[in-house]
C-alpha cells in the first residue's frame, strides 16, 4: 500500500505484491478502484508482480483532481508509473475505462516497455455511426445520445450505465438500487468521472490498434458485453502483432467478478505464454 507521487506533486495510491520475472499492472474501470482485482491479485502475485492502482478521482485516489481530467491525463499517470518505478517487460491489463487507458497510453507513448496488453471488454471508439456498429450498448449509442445526456441527471445516466453492465438490475426496483448505486458514486469524486465518460466517449483508437507492437489478447463477456461480440473479430482483423480472443460464457461486462477464478486462470495462462 503506498502513494506515488506524480510530477505535479500528487500522490495516486497502488499497490505492489508479488515478485517474479514479471510484471503486470491491471488497471479499473470508470467509477471502480483497484479493489475490482482483489479476487485475483493472490494467485497472479505467487507468479508476477503485480501492481493495481486507483485512477485519479476513484477509490483512495478521489482527491486527486486537478483540471479537467481526460484519457490523456490517465495515459499520462500510468506512464509516469512506469517510468518512476523503473519498470519494463510489462504485461499490461486493463478492464473496461482501463482498457482505454491502455489504448491511449499505447497511442501517446508506444509499447517499448510493454511485453504484451490484455483488453477487457472495451471498443476502441464508443460512438456508433453510419461506418460503426461495434461501440457502447451494442451498437446503439450515438453522439446524439450522448448530447441528450448532457441535460439528465448524474445519478440517471450512471444507473441506466449500471443496468446495462448488469442486465439483472433490470428487474431491481430503482428505490432499492438507489442506495447502493449512491454509495458507488461517493466513493469516487463526481466531476471527474462527468469528464472521463465524456472523454472516453469522444476517443477513436482504431487506427493506433494497427500499430500496437506487442501481441493482444482480447477478453470479453458473452452475451453481457456492453458491445457486440463482432468486436472481437473486428480485433483480431485490424491487430498485426499476434491476438488471442478469450469469451467469457454467461457473463456480463463485469466479467472478473462473475468469474473470479476463470479470469485468474486466462491471466495466468497469458503470462505464461
Amino acid at each position: 500500500m503506498s502513494r506515488f507521487t506524480l510530477g505535479n506533486g500528487e500522490e495516486i495510491y497502488y499497490e505492489d505484491t508479488g515478485s517474479g520475472e514479471q510484471t503486470i499492472i491491471m488497471m479499473h474501470g470508470w467509477s471502480s478502484s483497484h479493489e475490482t482485482y482483489s479476487p485475483c491479485v493472490p494467485e497472479i502475485s505467487k507468479k508476477a508482480r503485480c501492481i493495481t492502482y486507483d485512477h485519479r478521482g476513484h477509490g483512495n485516489s478521489k482527491d486527486v483532481n486537478g483540471d479537467d481530467v481526460t484519457m490523456d491525463t490517465l495515459a499520462s499517470d500510468l506512464n509516469e508509473l512506469i517510468e518512476g518505478l523503473g519498470l519494463s517487460d510489462v504485461t499490461l491489463l486493463g478492464w473496461s475505462m482501463g482498457a482505454g487507458v491502455a489504448l491511449n497510453y499505447m497511442e501517446e507513448y508506444g509499447c517499448g516497455a510493454l511485453r504484451q496488453t490484455i483488453l477487457c471488454d472495451m471498443t476502441p471508439k464508443q460512438l456508433n455511426d453510419e461506418s460503426w456498429h461495434l461501440g457502447l450498448y451494442q451498437g446503439k449509442y450515438t453522439k446524439e445520445d450522448m448530447e441528450k445526456e448532457a441535460t439528465k441527471s448524474f445519478y440517471g445516466l450512471y444507473k441506466k450505465f449500471a443496468v446495462e453492465a448488469i442486465p439483472r438490475l433490470k428487474k431491481v426496483p430503482g428505490f432499492l438500487l438507489r442506495k447502493p448505486l449512491k454509495k458507488i458514486l461517493g466513493a469516487c469524486d463526481e466531476q471527474t468521472l462527468k469528464s472521463l465518460a465524456v472523454s472516453m466517449k469522444t476517443k477513436d483508437y482504431r487506427e493506433s490498434v494497427g500499430r500496437i507492437s506487442v501481441p493482444v489478447r482480447y477478453f470479453y463477456a458473452v452475451p453481457g458485453s456492453l458491445f457486440s461480440p463482432e468486436l472481437a473479430s473486428w480485433y483480431e482483423e485490424h491487430v498485426h502483432s499476434g491476438y488471442e480472443a478469450v469469451a467469457f460464457e454467461d457473463s456480463t461486462h463485469m466479467l472478473i467478478a462473475d468469474q473470479p477464478e476463470r479470469f485468474t486462470r486466462e491471466v495466468l495462462r497469458a503470462l505464461e505464454s
